[in-house]
């Protein structure tokens, strides 16, 4: 199915934008279907949407990612370069990525999504930015991809490295287990592991009757955050999409 051509109007933002965000489409069709969600072809039936641009974006911007963090981080481990990884591609990172491009402003939602607050919800700016790349890796090729996620990430990776690479995810998840449910998180140990000097911690955190995890670690403490890592991402996931 041929990409439907935006309009006189939808043309002048898209341009606008592409200046904004120093690159140029030589097929501004395929801009604009970056930005096309899927509630609007679940509304109007119409097959065209920015999930497979997505697919291809997630992809590229891994690759990009590693690369960046192999080339300019050769003092790093394989371990640190996964969790440096991780954090810079995160949902929350690229989110706040996307609203800095104002990608909330370009995105083509149905009225229904539009009503609950499409524009706001991390998951769908994220992936929006991840469509962007797939689009931009299919117009102009994979040096131009690359130029562009440079520029959007290496800031980024800088200011996870300086913040250790990690996130309070415990303190993270409590907060939102408070302003949402009115409750605490509820840590259990589901097992232990390995011999006395290499002990494995299989912890399990209950947020609002749902179980999350096990989070896995060489003590308690460690165990207990990734466990709080995987129920906070759970969660936040669940509430933007609500």
């Amino acid at each position: 199915m041929a990409l439907t051509a935006p309009g006189p109007e939808r043309k002048k933002q898209l341009t606008a934008f592409q200046k904004a965000a120093g690159f140029k489409f030589k097929n501004i069709e395929l801009l604009n279907l970056s930005f096309v969600h899927r509630s609007v072809s679940n509304e109007t039936g119409c097959r065209q949407n920015n999930e497979r641009l997505e697919f291809l974006g997630d992809s590229i911007l891994g690759a990009v990612c590693a690369t960046l963090l192999y080339q300019n981080y050769a003092d790093k481990t394989e371990g640190d370069l996964a969790k440096i990884k991780s954090v810079a591609v995160s949902e929350d990172v690229l989110s706040s990525i996307a609203r800095v491009l104002q990608l909330d402003t370009m995105l083509l939602l149905g009225k229904g999504e539009e009503l609950s607050g499409g524009r706001t919800k991390k998951a769908i700016l994220a992936d929006t930015l991840e469509a962007l790349i797939g689009a931009l890796y299919l117009d102009s090729g994979y040096k131009a991809a690359f130029a562009f996620i440079s520029q959007c990430l290496i800031p980024e990776i800088d200011r996870v490295i300086e913040k250790d690479y990690h996130r309070d995810y415990k303190s993270l998840l409590q907060e939102v287990c408070q302003r949402h449910y009115h409750a605490y998180p509820q840590y259990r140990l589901v097992k232990r592991s390995g011999p006395d000097h290499e002990h494995l911690f299989w912890i399990e955190v209950s947020v609002n009757g749902a179980n999350y995890g096990p989070g896995v670690g060489r003590n308690k403490k460690s165990a207990e955050q990734e466990a709080a890592r995987m129920a906070y991402q759970a969660v936040e996931h669940e509430i933007t999409a609500c």
